[in-house]
This record gives structure tokens, C-alpha cells and sequence, in this order.
């Protein structure tokens, strides 16, 4: 839940900034991860919020390229980035085409570094019409 929260954040960023500027108003948000304000796809609602269905599948396959290893503890699944994994998200990290991106991750980390429940509620608190759109709803 907490991953599909702050992907959710991290690729639509008019609602980065309206929960951004409800949580710290006095932040600079920073400029806009995708500069052109589109994105790969639209948001649909699903059962989980409006996250991407295929996030199963990504992790699967970060997993077997030894980027990620599961935890799990107390029936809740948790992933850790491996050796490899940091090498790869240090080295994304430090390419220019990808600044934007990794600015935007540092803000989330610092401000929304909640619990998966905690940042869902404010969420859910902050975009109602999010919560109340029928599952499959493009928004």
C-alpha cells in the first residue's frame, strides 16, 4: 500500500503539490518530475486506491534481477533494496535526466515518510473524488 501511495505521488504531480502544499505549505515543491506534464498513462481507481495494477508484476521482476529482495514480517509483504539494486538507483540517481525524478523522491521520503495506513488516510482525506470514483474509473 505505502509504494502504490508514493508512486501514486511521485507521477501525478498536481497532486503531489495540492497534498504537498495541504502538509507543508511553506516547502518549494520543486519542478515537475516529467516537465511536460504527461504521463506513461491515466489513472484508473482500483481496490487498493489509484494505483497500477501491475505493481505485482514489477516487483516480481525486480526480484529476479537481484535488485529488490521480499520480507516479510507479521504477514506483511516489505522489499529492501539489494547491493545491486542501490548501485543501480545510485547511479540513476546521480544522471542528470533523471534529477528531477530523484528530487521529487528525496521530498517524499522527507514528508511523507508515513506508515502505509497513515499516508492512505491523508490521501484518501485529501482527494475525496479519488475515493468515491467507481473501481475503473479513469480519473
Amino acid at each position: 500500500m505505502k509504494l502504490a501511495k508514493l508512486d501514486f505521488l511521485l507521477r501525478y504531480p498536481a497532486h503531489f503539490n495540492r497534498l504537498m502544499a495541504v502538509r507543508r505549505p511553506d516547502v518549494d515543491a520543486g519542478e515537475d518530475p516529467w516537465l511536460t506534464g504527461t504521463i506513461e498513462q491515466s489513472m484508473i481507481r482500483y481496490k487498493y486506491g489509484p494505483w497500477d495494477p501491475t505493481y505485482y508484476a514489477l516487483l516480481g521482476a525486480l526480484t529476479g534481477k537481484g535488485l529488490i529482495e521480499p520480507k516479510h514480517e507479521d504477514a506483511i509483504a516489505t522489499y529492501c533494496t539489494t547491493p545491486a539494486g542501490r548501485e543501480v538507483a545510485r547511479a540513476l540517481a546521480e544522471s542528470e535526466s533523471w534529477r528531477p525524478v530523484r528530487d521529487r523522491a528525496v521530498l517524499l521520503r522527507r514528508y511523507f515518510n508515513l506508515t502505509g495506513t497513515t499516508l492512505k488516510n491523508l490521501i484518501y482525506e485529501t482527494f475525496p473524488d479519488i475515493v468515491e470514483a467507481d473501481w475503473g474509473t479513469h480519473l
